[in-house]
């Protein structure tokens, strides 16, 4: 399956973003999905994850209470809601797909998107 995610941008500290991720190439309902960020140099960090029915989803710490996760099957798309947006997180987003259940552990993703830029300003 395809990634291409976007929506990423320059925001001021307490803004709003909504990234978007479109896959193509497979049954988009097959995967469970993920958002990923990396900051300049920090470790990868799981942000959240939605299951294939997007019954199911999971927040890592940064984005508990500010960010919601959700999908459109029909449209092929993942978004990633992100509120009260803080400097801290400034990174780029990445977007993942895998078979099976929701995890945090960006090693069970089997495709990537290309990531989108996320910059807050304080």
């Amino acid at each position: 399956v395809q990634l291409q995610a976007s929506g990423g941008g320059l925001v001021q500290a307490g803004g709003s973003l909504r990234l978007s991720c479109a896959a193509s190439g497979r049954t988009f309902s097959d995967y469970a999905m993920g958002w990923f960020r990396q900051a300049p140099g920090k470790d990868r960090e799981f942000v959240a994850g939605i299951s294939r029915s997007g019954l199911s989803t999971q927040n890592g710490d940064s984005a508990k209470g500010r960010f919601t996760i959700s999908r459109d099957n029909a449209e092929n798309t993942v978004y990633l809601q992100m509120n009260s947006l803080k400097p801290e997180d400034t990174a780029i987003y990445y977007c993942a797909a895998r078979s099976g259940v929701v995890s945090a552990n960006g090693y069970a993703y089997n495709y990537w998107g290309q990531g989108t830029k996320v910059t807050v300003s304080s």
